[in-house]
């Protein structure tokens, strides 16, 4: 037998039941955008028939994996000579987006989603300041939902008693009660929108009791009993609340003075209140007025200087050597005024600035604040400085600080060209002589 029929023999002897490797479809989905289209069709139909968590997260995977699919398809261009030419790419991104919003409206609903809309009930209850009209409407909706809520989770909540503290605690019980139930999204839907739909309602009726920010203005200040002090027989002044100030100013009712600055918005009424507070310098108006000094209001930082509170150091000193002249001589004078010993060296630093004004208003600083330290830099400035007003101001405050070093510096002057100057002089001099 030849080569040839033996190869042909071998080939023929194969075993008849070889099985032939099975063929391997390594083929990747269609990516056109008519595959994908018909893919979000038919998770649009799963979502349809979905009744379980179990079968909504099924079609979350899907849509899922047809996203990584779309963003990695290499789907046509829009013609860009079209001017309507639609991008398919966009148009099915559209699709998935919207097929995912209906997807998260179908879940649910969650008894922690509830506990949570408990919880923001229980904050408004707790932080909003309510009308003597407002509170009973709040308790009686707060104490309707405590009994429906008891009801249907089978428990009782109460409050001690009508505060709005004891309400909100209430509240915050029931949110806990929820967070510890196992009601299940599946198994207990309808006990859960219940709750949801009653917690829905109990915001509705918090939203519909009437609270402080409900009221006007004029309302507000009726209630606080701002307008109580006026006689309407003798009340000529208009608007009233003018009159109003002028009385409390009067009987020093700071509290109803810094009312009517925190309630009356207006650029008028804050000049004048500012003005009525610069004569009382009360302690209690520190806050709101260094909220304004901060921004450079020099009203507010002249009762900043009356007020005489070292708090507002921090804020006065900023202002100084900042280019701002007129700034700086008032921030200057009530550093002066609060007097304390920390701002000496500060305020002394100023004595040699550009501006006469500045170192004429520090000059000025140093005599009220009438510490020791400065009758150096301050006899130096009058013997030194070119401008008489600045001189003459560091006379006044030797004579302010009033030691017999401070008056022996200033006393030298008597015979001064500037009769501002002769005149501080005679005037120490005539303190050592007593």
């Amino acid at each position: 037998m030849s080569n040839g029929d033996e190869e042909s023999a071998d080939e023929s002897e194969a075993p008849a039941d070889a099985e032939e490797e099975p063929a391997v479809d390594d083929a990747e989905p269609e990516q056109s955008p008519e595959a994908f289209d018909e893919r979000l069709s038919a998770a649009a139909d799963d979502l349809e028939g979905a009744d379980t968590e179990d079968d909504l997260d099924a079609v979350e995977a899907t849509l899922d994996e047809i996203e990584g699919d779309l963003e990695a398809a290499d789907l046509p261009e829009p013609d860009e000579e079209e001017e309507d030419a639609e991008d398919p790419r966009e148009e099915l991104e559209s699709r998935l987006s919207d097929l995912r919003d209906d997807l998260e409206a179908q879940r649910g609903p969650y008894i922690e989603d509830v506990a949570e809309l408990v919880r923001e009930a229980e904050s408004t209850v707790r932080d909003t300041r309510w009308t003597d009209d407002g509170a009973p409407q709040m308790a009686e909706a707060v104490g309707s939902y405590l009994d429906d809520a008891g009801s249907t989770l089978v428990a009782t909540f109460e409050a001690e008693d009508d505060d709005p503290e004891s309400l909100a605690d209430a509240l915050a019980e029931v949110a806990s009660v929820m967070d510890d139930t196992d009601l299940n999204a599946d198994d207990d839907a309808e006990t859960i929108a219940t709750l949801q739909e009653r917690t829905e309602q109990l915001q509705a009726d918090l939203d519909d009791a009437e609270e402080w920010d409900d009221l006007s203005i004029r309302e507000q200040l009726e209630h606080e009993g701002f307008y109580d002090v006026l006689d309407p027989k003798k009340q000529k002044d208009y608007p009233v609340e003018w009159s109003a100030l002028k009385v409390h100013e009067q009987e020093g009712n700071v509290e109803q003075v810094l009312l009517a600055y925190d309630r009356l918005d207006s650029e008028f009424f804050d000049e004048y209140v500012f003005d009525v507070l610069k004569r009382m310098a009360p302690a209690e108006a520190y806050e709101p007025v260094q909220a304004q000094a901060k921004r450079r209001n020099h009203k507010a930082i002249e009762i900043l200087g009356k007020i005489g509170d070292d708090r507002a150091l921090d804020t006065l000193e900023g202002f100084l050597d900042g280019g701002n002249t007129a700034l700086e001589q008032v921030s200057l004078r009530a550093m002066g005024e609060i007097g304390s010993e920390e701002s000496v060296q500060l305020v002394a630093d100023r004595l040699v600035a550009e501006d006469p004004n500045v170192r004429s208003s520090a000059a000025r600083a140093l005599g009220l604040i009438g510490d020791a330290r400065a009758i150096s830099p301050l006899s130096d400035v009058l013997e030194d400085d070119d401008v008489d007003e600045v001189r003459a101001s560091a006379a006044w405050a030797l004579v302010q600080i009033g030691t017999e070093d401070a008056l022996d510096a200033a006393g030298e002057y008597t015979d001064d060209q500037s009769y501002l100057v002769q005149s501080e002089a005679e005037k120490a001099r005539d303190a050592l002589a007593i």
